[in-house]
């Protein structure tokens, strides 16, 4: 498996990568937005770690420009800002996962094994459930005939909801199956994506799918 390293602080550069390289990766290293960018675009990585603070252009800017140029790499963002409003805004424009500094090197690679295996992973064929269609392989999301723009991470919760009906998930389930991990602090966050993910599902359809089962967590049925 090959990653992308982009951080600029070349002595942290280094020890992820020998300690990537321990555990059997192939590890390339970039120092700066632009050079994020260039190898980035080359489509030839399994994962991509990319520090949010970066000289030339930040982290935020250049998983935007991937994104655009359609470069679907699963993105885990190193940072020191740890707010839910920074970890929102960058899932929000394509990053997968969020790891804060400074951090255990066994979690990194945790995060890193799991990412590379949803990204590698089979998803197998179109999903229904009620006037709901989602498409594996596309990533989109259809309610009623019509296209639904969704963010990443936010068809990452609304295919484990349509993979899960009927059936209550709580924000401890939705954390370890959407993001990989649970800890307290980032039920805020599940919680903000549920809403999103309302407001685009539900909003304009008399029939509300996504519910709130109230002490448990939430639940996609029909009404």
């Amino acid at each position: 498996m090959h990653i992308l390293v982009v951080e600029d602080e070349q002595k942290v550069a280094g020890f992820i990568q020998r300690g990537l390289e321990e555990e059997g990766y192939k590890v390339d290293l970039a120092f700066d937005g632009d050079a994020g960018i260039e190898k980035g675009l080359a489509g030839i990585y399994d994962l991509i770690l990319m520090d949010i603070m970066l000289p030339k252009k930040d982290g935020i800017a250049v998983i935007r420009e991937l994104r655009e140029k359609d470069i679907k790499t699963p993105v885990l963002c190193l940072t020191a800002r740890d707010s839910v409003e920074d970890k929102v805004v960058g899932l929000d424009i394509g990053a997968d996962d969020y790891l804060a500094k400074p951090f255990a090197f066994a979690e990194l690679v945790a995060r890193c094994r799991a990412l590379i295996r949803r990204g590698t992973s089979d998803r197998g064929a179109e999903i229904h459930f009620a006037d709901l269609r989602l498409d594996p392989v596309t990533h989109k999301v259809w309610r009623s005939g019509k296209e639904i723009e969704l963010t990443s991470k936010e068809y990452a919760l609304m295919e484990y909801f349509m993979r899960n009906p009927n059936k209550v998930l709580t924000r401890t389930m939705i954390a370890e199956n959407v993001w990989d991990y649970s800890f307290d602090s980032f039920t805020n966050i599940i919680d903000v994506y549920v809403n999103y993910l309302r407001n685009k599902i539900d909003r304009d359809y008399d029939k509300k799918l996504i519910h709130t089962v109230r002490g448990s967590g939430y639940v996609l049925k029909e009404s």
